[in-house]
């Protein structure tokens, strides 16, 4: 069975640079043989209704500005699986989920930085999902739930987003140069929580977690939700491992989590 995974895209400066979290995702995407697919959710693609990409070949979406041209050169043409978006639909509609489907929307930065470093020839069917911050964790978690079927048909899970990303208080100088203490505690606690499988005091992390206003702002939930859509995806095995953690810019978390 395929695990579920949360990976933390960064900053998008990521997609062309060489560093010690480039090379462990690109040698993340040998660790298990390939997947006959995978199921993403990016924290940047919002909705407040769950879609479902039915997609033949995305775009690559450029969501971002003021960066070097390299990144607007980058093409990620990844097929869809018009099979695999059916089950996903029959799995929402035996839990009574509401969703709906999207024919057109590419992938933007969230999806294919990760999936560039994992698998660089996109030659793995994607089926790309939406995050929607306004629900609460636990209904992040039971969507996740509802597609953890698609593991055992060695379909990898993604939730894409970001532990600790607060972007009006990243520190471009503070790069290599250590790691803020509020966005470290409030790291080691989502650790704490998630190893243990404390489901009851995460999805209250908003008022337990230490910073965790700053950390997760207001206006950057989408970031956070989607380790809740990849931890529910593991509900079965309740098992959590953290595979790697740093930060970038003082702040910025770079994690991994594998679930199941």
């Amino acid at each position: 069975m395929m695990p579920s995974l949360f990976i933390a895209h960064g900053a998008p400066l990521l997609a062309i640079e060489e560093n010690e979290y480039t090379q462990f995702l690109r040698e993340l995407g040998k660790a298990w043989p390939k997947p006959k697919a995978v199921v993403l959710f990016s924290a940047h693609w919002e909705s407040v209704v769950q879609k479902v990409s039915d997609v033949e070949e995305f775009d690559t979406i450029y969501d971002f500005g003021g960066f070097p041209e390299a990144l607007y050169r980058i093409q990620y043409p990844a097929k869809g699986d018009q099979k695999i978006t059916e089950e996903i639909k029959a799995l929402f509609a035996q839990q009574r989920i509401p969703f709906e489907v999207d024919t057109m929307r590419g992938l933007d930065h969230g999806a294919w930085v990760v999936l560039r470093m994992l698998y660089p020839h996109a030659d793995i069917p994607v089926i790309s999902m939406s995050v929607n911050q306004r629900l609460k964790p636990e209904q992040h978690y039971e969507i996740g739930r509802a597609l953890s079927a698609l593991r055992e048909q060695d379909i990898l899970m993604i939730g894409s987003g970001g532990t600790v990303h607060n972007l009006r208080a990243v520190n471009w100088e503070m790069d290599g140069k250590g790691t803020e203490a509020w966005a470290a505690e409030f790291d080691e606690w989502i650790e704490q929580k998630l190893t243990s499988w404390e489901t009851a005091e995460l999805f209250n992390y908003e008022t337990l977690a230490p910073h965790a206003s700053f950390a997760v702002p207001p206006y950057g939930k989408e970031h956070f939700v989607p380790l809740l859509y990849a931890m529910g995806a593991a509900d079965a095995s309740k098992r959590a491992k953290l595979l790697h953690r740093s930060f970038r810019y003082g702040n910025l978390s770079h994690s991994v989590w594998q679930f199941g």
